[in-house]
């Protein structure tokens, strides 16, 4: 089997996975005849427990008419409106950047937003809403921007009134040589794998943080297809400070493929 073969069925599998998955919903609760059995702790120790328990980050009401792709993953596809919900959070409001979005836990320095997934379940499901890879940055023999399927990016967030605000994830960004909101689009480059020779296990590239980028990454799932450099003197955007909400802020991101529709068939 060559490589695209088995990549396509790779994702063919976790889609279809995913599709059948239970709603997080209607996951039933455990059953608590499973549960082992142990000794109670003293007072003191569990209080103690409870004090340092890691609390789950606060969830944005689910958005309606889409399916929720499997825990621990804050994915939603719409299959109907052709676009993805991606929850995260705000991880910065100010400073140069590398990525609009990072997955949790890898380049929050370097982006305003971190969510709450993994990069590979955003490809998956941007392909089940009819988005098509094109190709990450080429450097070799010259520069070759990325390519793919354009994706519009849409923040939402709730304000202290609980109202939903809304705003291209654009205006987030201030290009340096302008002082305007950026102006490139994104398009779905789609990374790539690597591969561990001693266990034959492929690795999603884009896992290390690099998942919506706007400086070039040939790791990036999604990228700007101009040239934009990643050396700290060269970086090309920073956090438009104004337009972000506060640092940990729920935010969901809107990702909406521009697909280009069938024309109708004439008669003959």
């Amino acid at each position: 089997m060559n490589r695209v073969s088995h990549v396509r069925l790779g994702w063919c599998w976790l889609l279809i996975t995913s599709c059948f998955a239970t709603s997080p919903t209607l996951m039933a609760e455990p059953n608590a005849q499973d549960d082992p059995v142990t000794e109670p702790a003293p007072a003191g120790e569990l209080e103690l427990e409870l004090e340092h328990e890691p609390q789950e980050p606060p969830w944005l009401p689910k958005p309606e008419g889409a399916k929720a792709m499997p825990k621990p993953h804050r994915v939603w596809i719409d299959t109907h409106r052709k676009q993805v919900f991606v929850d995260g959070y705000v991880s910065l409001n100010e400073g140069l950047l590398e990525m609009f979005a990072c997955t949790s836990g890898t380049k929050e320095h370097e982006s305003i937003v971190a969510v709450y997934c993994s990069a590979q379940i955003v490809h998956a499901a941007l392909l089940a809403v009819g988005a098509e890879v094109g190709h990450p940055v080429r450097w070799d023999p010259e520069f070759e921007p990325p390519t793919g399927t354009e994706i519009a990016i849409e923040v939402r967030w709730l304000d202290g009134a609980g109202k939903w605000k809304s705003m291209p994830a654009q205006r987030w960004l201030k290009d340096l040589n302008t002082e305007e909101t950026m102006a490139h689009p994104w398009v779905f480059a789609g990374s790539g794998f690597w591969k561990d020779e001693e266990t034959g296990k492929e690795y999603y590239l884009a896992e290390s943080g690099d998942f919506i980028c706007v400086s070039n990454f040939s790791s990036a799932t999604l990228d700007i297809p101009v040239e934009s450099s990643q050396a700290n003197d060269g970086l090309l955007f920073e956090a438009y400070t104004k337009n972000i909400p506060a640092v940990g802020t729920p935010v969901r991101l809107v990702l909406k493929p521009k697909l280009t529709e069938e024309k109708p068939k004439q008669p003959k």
